[in-house]
């Protein structure tokens, strides 16, 4: 531990890039906190429609990487359907239609849970962390929310014919393939690369190269490896994220929307035109991204009743909703 520690304060570290105020959490008419943050929304054709904040300036988009790690699996040799393929690009919540997905992935390669790099954990989902609880179920890394995207690396190894073990060190093969893969993809060289919530490497770069990355995503030609990963989120979205999360709920919402969020503020989507936004909020809050992400969107031409359910969520107080959590006025009209 002591190794580890020196290892991560052998470097200075940068500061969080100054983002812009963005949204505005209201109580009884009074704001009582603001969030900073960073978002950039691309036409089609790569010009921005909004473009606030340090969106040139790289980041860790954590899970909003998995799309593109995913597509580096493929070209691995990764071989499952779709809706598998969706999981392994997902964030799941722990269900019992996520967890028993990844149980037979595991068994069908002759591997256990013993095999994955990712830390034990408890459903996400409330209902199914609830009914673990009480089953007296003790954490275990399948229910982590990142075992599908665990579980298609070890798949993606075996098919390239590389080892298992030592599968998330960034010097493996697999992890300089998610490296280039995410470099072709951005447009952009990876800035840093650090140890992610999962134990996976997350790879560095800007909002601007992740938007990017996403609209390449969908525009690229039907049967392609890129469009692959895009299509099997867009039709299975539930196992992109889960019940009620808000990736699901989006692109069950908005025809042809590929979505997905990251920790600590980040999200991206893209649309089927090819239109795409990434956002960062400073401070990491969950509660700031889907205003930000919403209103870029709409920018884009989503129509707003669709997101409408996303865009605010209420401030409660004494039990019942007494403000919201919205996107500040005028914040991504100067883009």
């Amino acid at each position: 531990m002591a190794e580890q520690t020196q290892e991560m304060h052998s470097a200075p570290a940068a500061a969080v890039p100054a983002g812009r105020p963005l949204v505005e959490v209201v109580r009884s008419g009074f704001v009582e906190s603001i969030h900073r943050g960073s978002v950039i929304a691309l036409y089609p054709d790569g010009t921005p429609a909004v473009d606030v904040g340090a969106t040139r300036v790289p980041v860790f988009p954590r899970s909003s990487n998995k799309p593109l790690q995913a597509l580096a699996m493929l070209h691995a040799g990764l071989k499952v359907d779709d809706a598998d393929l969706a999981l392994v690009a997902g964030s799941h919540t722990g269900e019992d239609v996520h967890v028993e997905r990844v149980r037979r992935l595991l068994a069908d390669a002759g591997l256990t849970e013993d095999s994955l790099a990712c830390p034990a954990d408890l459903p996400a989902d409330r209902d199914a962390r609830t009914a673990a609880i009480r089953a007296g179920v003790t954490p275990s890394r399948i229910f982590m929310n990142c075992s599908g995207k665990h579980t298609g690396m070890l798949l993606a190894c075996i098919a390239a014919g590389w080892p298992t073990d030592g599968y998330v060190d960034p010097e493996h093969p697999l992890q300089q393939l998610i490296r280039s893969t995410i470099e072709d993809l951005s447009g952009e060289p990876v800035a840093a690369v650090g140890v992610d919530g999962c134990g996976a490497p997350v790879m560095a770069l800007s909002l601007a190269g992740l938007a990017g990355a996403f609209s390449r995503l969908v525009s690229a030609a039907s049967g392609t490896p890129q469009r692959r990963v895009a299509d099997a989120m867009r039709a299975h979205p539930r196992l992109v994220a889960g019940t009620g999360r808000e990736d699901t709920v989006a692109m069950d919402a908005v025809p042809g929307l590929l979505m997905k969020g990251g920790a600590e503020g980040v999200h991206a989507a893209a649309l089927a035109s090819g239109a795409a936004a990434a956002i960062k909020i400073d401070d990491g809050a969950v509660r700031a991204r889907m205003p930000v992400l919403t209103g870029a969107l709409v920018r884009l031409g989503v129509d707003p009743e669709a997101l409408s359910d996303l865009a605010r969520s209420p401030v409660r107080g004494g039990g019942r909703a007494v403000g919201e959590v919205r996107l500040l006025p005028g914040a991504i009209e100067r883009g």
